[in-house]
């Protein structure tokens, strides 16, 4: 009777456990995340959020590259503003959560290339260097996160 109580007080506390996506990602094994969107076209511009664990620290940068007029790809010459801070753990939670309802996929190789993305890949301690491949549910959960970040980059 005892063992069986034991199991599923066990049982339970692993479904309590929070994670990311369909791949069931536990958050404490996230390393990092990046975001990056970049056009070409006319007045090119680019953006990287990138979401990061380094010396026992959680850390947020971001890169805004702009060429109005112009078409790119925008180069380091292009930059209209860049930083980088050290986040609190709720904040990285925060963050994290935002990715919450999305999936996670393994890479691909093909010689398509693309538009102007956004591309998203996150990086974590099972990956296994394939499924890194990060897509937002919705949208709206992407301009959630996207709105996220701006307010982050302002911090700085």
């Amino acid at each position: 009777m005892m063992l069986c109580c034991t199991a599923l007080l066990f049982g339970c506390a692993d479904k309590t456990k929070e994670t990311l996506t369909n791949r069931k990602i536990p958050l404490e094994d996230v390393t990092e995340f990046y975001y990056t969107y970049d056009n070409i076209h006319f007045d090119a511009s680019f953006q990287r959020y990138r979401f990061y664990k380094e010396d026992g620290k959680y850390m947020f940068e971001h890169e805004t590259r702009n060429r109005p007029g112009a078409y790119g790809p925008t180069t380091k010459e292009d930059v209209t503003d860049a930083g980088a801070i050290a986040l609190t753990p709720e904040e990285w939670e925060d963050a994290l959560s935002l990715l919450q309802s999305g999936t996670v996929s393994a890479r691909k190789d093909d010689g398509e290339s693309g538009g102007a993305g956004p591309w998203t890949f996150i990086y974590w301690k099972n990956d296994k260097g394939k499924y890194q491949v990060f897509e937002f549910s919705t949208v709206e959960a992407r301009t959630h996160f996207e709105g996220y970040c701006a307010s982050l980059a302002e911090e700085k």
